[in-house]
């Protein structure tokens, strides 16, 4: 009843998971990473103890393959389980024990593992796999595009109830305090993948650092028109002189705030123009 791809970007120095199940919060229990080693998707009777253990074994320099074989040697219920591994380096690998509910198999690229069971066929999984190397892009839109690509292919038999979406990579975290770059969560929707995708690009707006090639000098014009649109939101109470001044810049600066789009201020009189964008929908 899951289905799920695990995959590594290393050029981007990343390795992450998506996942979606007709199962409470998947996110609780599929997906295991590493930042620099690598991740994990345990699924089927899940045997969480595969994540912490796996990537402990992926760390002290094991293969995918030498994982895996030895997480399966010592668990008596293999038969039942389904994994799938990627590392930093090495070829991935997947398993599906020959208990689980069919349809059930995975299939393994260069850089990831796609796996499922209890699906529709095994259309889900090709999907998945063709859809993952023909997308271009970071790789969380990757996993997703992927994800989408196996639910429209036929996805779990039983229907969707819960998707995650789990991408790591050394200081990503908010704050660079830790691994996690992306950490999403749908535990309970009708079509929890559309709202996964929903939340990215929010994720996005809120998290993701400016693109250099975003930002805009703020001119006279551009002056005008923020005076104008920070006057419709509440934030300016000044006269439209297109000057970018301190009263026009305190103004953006507390609209920037509320709207939890800190990481993309900038000092100076340029502007992030995923922030000018916003801020015209939000004076509308």
């Amino acid at each position: 009843m899951t289905f799920s791809i695990v995959a590594r970007d290393v050029q981007a120095g990343e390795v992450g998971i998506a996942v979606q199940s007709k199962f409470l919060a998947v996110g609780a229990v599929v997906p295991w990473a590493k930042a620099n080693v690598g991740a994990i998707a345990t699924q089927s009777w899940a045997n969480t103890s595969y994540g912490p253990h796996g990537l402990t074994l992926l760390e002290n320099s094991d293969t995918p393959q030498e994982v895996l074989t030895r997480l399966l040697e010592a668990d008596e219920e293999r038969a039942s389980r389904q994994v799938g591994i990627v590392g930093m380096s090495g070829t991935p690998v997947t398993f599906t024990g020959e208990q689980c509910y069919p349809w059930a198999g995975g299939q393994v690229g260069e850089h990831y593992a796609c796996q499922g069971n209890i699906l529709v066929g095994r259309e889900t999984v090709e999907a998945m796999a063709r859809t993952f190397e023909t997308t271009a892009g970071p790789l969380c839109d990757r996993l997703l595009a992927a994800l989408a690509a196996g639910q429209a292919a036929g996805g779990d038999s039983r229907g969707q109830q819960s998707a995650a979406l789990l991408v790591v990579k050394e200081n990503g975290g908010y704050g660079g305090f830790n691994d996690r770059f992306i950490d999403l969560r749908v535990d309970d929707h009708p079509t929890p993948i559309a709202e996964l995708q929903r939340i990215l690009q929010l994720h996005k707006l809120y998290l993701f650092p400016t693109n250099p090639k975003d930002i805009l000098p703020i001119d006279s014009e551009r002056a005008s028109e923020l005076q104008a649109l920070l006057s419709a939101t509440g934030d300016y109470q000044g006269t439209k002189s297109g000057v970018y001044d301190d009263a026009t810049r305190d103004a953006l600066r507390a609209f920037s705030g509320r709207e939890n789009l800190e990481e993309r201020w900038i000092e100076d009189a340029r502007i992030d123009r995923i922030v000018l964008e916003y801020l015209r929908q939000k004076a509308l």
